[in-house]
């Protein structure tokens, strides 16, 4: 097989290149993939690493202690929850506890009407049952009707009070009191569609 002069300049020509590149390459000496660390940083680098691993891991213990307490603390603040297996049935238990305290008053307050409202979410993980009692009582009683509420051991709060026309006679007044007491999650009703 005999090479014309077209393939010979080729065979120079590809022979040329390949010497340049390999000239440009030993002078050059750099390294392709960028510069590369001494060993010094890296051991610098790693013991740092591992000192901060050795603090977060003498924390632990610590951590784990103040999570236990936390985990006793929201314990005995469930258990001031409304514990019941309905909605209606948590608001039931409210309105008997105000009726309760309403009828220890001296003379006794009587509930002329109540009426439920919607069970709302508090929160994120728990839910409210509100109940609306309508009462007759002089100011002292309502006074002590308030303070009794706010102390059960359930968590109760007072939403509203709208004290109407008085009775001059007996220096009562009609009074509306709305109350609510927090209950678990799942007594809540479940919202329909997308969140707003």
């Amino acid at each position: 097989m005999t090479l014309n002069e077209r393939d010979r300049r080729a065979l120079l020509f590809l022979g040329c290149a390949v010497i340049g590149t390999l000239l440009y390459v030993l002078i050059t000496d750099t390294a392709p993939s960028g510069q590369t660390a001494a060993p010094q940083d890296l051991i610098a680098t790693a013991e740092k690493r591992l000192d901060r691993v050795r603090q977060l891991a003498a924390q632990v213990p610590s951590r784990e202690e103040q999570h236990k307490q936390m985990l006793a603390q929201l314990d005995v603040r469930e258990k001031r929850l409304l514990q019941a297996e309905t909605a209606a049935q948590a608001q039931a238990q409210l309105r008997q506890i105000v009726a309760r305290i309403t009828s220890r008053q001296t003379p006794p307050v009587d509930i002329k009407a109540s009426e439920f409202g919607q069970v709302k979410p508090l929160g994120t993980e728990y839910g409210e049952v509100p109940v609306s009692v309508m009462i007759e009582c002089g100011m002292d009683q309502l006074l002590n009707i308030v303070s009794e509420l706010t102390s059960q051991p359930e968590m109760i709060a007072i939403n509203e009070m709208r004290i109407y026309s008085a009775n001059q006679k007996t220096k009562t007044s009609n009074v509306r009191l709305t109350v609510s007491a927090a209950v678990p999650k799942h007594l809540t009703p479940e919202r329909k569609g997308g969140s707003l």
